[in-house]
């Protein structure tokens, strides 16, 4: 399975950021992917650095207009597509959603974000509800994948359930990047944490890990804002960085052997070693003696 990552700037208009995305995916399909990924929200700038109630105009439905567009893309290239979505629900019930395109264009549904976060200009409990479908893996033409989003990836126990029902590639579409004021100080550790937690859920699983990032600075100028740092990457089922993005747009190609799941898993054989019947205290949320 070759995956595309499209790592760039969105717009303030969507229709733009659109167009944006549909150049990426076609230039990635043309250099051999089978499966694309966009990265978090990719339709607009990251809205959830502030509270505002006209942002939730930029909701729609999925299925809607933009997963038709891209099923129509997803059929002409032949590629699967995963595309992240501020989804609307219902009136005054939205989430932050990723959809699923196969490669003859069909929609074979969707993954609502199912952690959401509350930090200094990460605003997501104002906008988003947490997801209800659960962690899911989906049959595509170029294999079996599943698909979490951004503050997700910070949970071992999303990873693990998804590659339970069978994820060959777990996809992570990301928004995610420094303050500028904290960067001097913080910026490699939060970058390297960001990298090793998810080279760890490729290790644990026996996956392949595809986490694709947003680039450029949005909001407030610095020191206020976001800098959105990209290195987008893809790390194999013994955590090996495949290939990297650096902090400008740029769209990767990379070539996974889905053999590797097998044989990783053989030879490192967690899922077989696991003490199910000793796991039922994960449900709580802490554990008091």
């Amino acid at each position: 399975m070759a995956v595309g990552l499209v790592q760039m700037r969105s717009d303030d208009d969507p229709s733009v950021s659109l167009e944006r995305a549909v150049a990426g995916v076609r230039e990635a399909a043309a250099r051999g992917a089978a499966v694309v990924c966009l990265q978090e929200l990719f339709l607009g700038p990251y809205f959830c650095q502030t509270e505002d109630h006209a942002q939730f105009r930029r909701a729609e439905p999925i299925p809607g207009p933009t997963t038709e567009r891209l099923g129509a893309l997803a059929k002409e290239l032949g590629v699967v597509i995963v595309a992240s979505l501020f989804e609307k629900r219902a009136e005054g019930l939205y989430h932050n959603t990723a959809a699923v395109l196969d490669a003859d264009g069909s929609y074979l549904g969707k993954y609502r974000k199912m952690h959401i976060p509350d930090d200094p200009q990460f605003h997501e409990k104002f906008y988003f509800a947490p997801g209800d479908t659960g962690f899911r893996a989906w049959d595509t033409r170029a294999g079996r994948i599943g698909v979490l989003v951004c503050w997700d990836q910070w949970y071992p126990e999303g990873a693990r359930l998804t590659a339970l029902h069978g994820a060959q590639v777990l996809f992570y579409p990301t928004a995610i990047g420094w303050l500028p004021a904290e960067k001097a100080e913080y910026g490699a550790a939060q970058r390297d944490a960001w990298t090793t937690m998810q080279r760890s859920h490729a290790i644990a699983n026996g996956v392949f890990v595809v986490a694709v990032n947003r680039v450029g600075h949005e909001g407030a100028a610095a020191p206020g804002g976001i800098e959105f740092w990209g290195g987008s990457f893809v790390a194999d089922p013994y955590g090996k960085v495949l290939a990297r993005a650096g902090e400008g747009e740029e769209v990767l190609v990379v070539e996974c052997d889905l053999g590797l799941v097998d044989t990783a898993r053989t030879h490192w054989p967690f899922l077989r070693d696991r003490r199910i019947d000793a796991y039922g205290d994960l449900t709580r949320r802490f554990i008091d003696d």
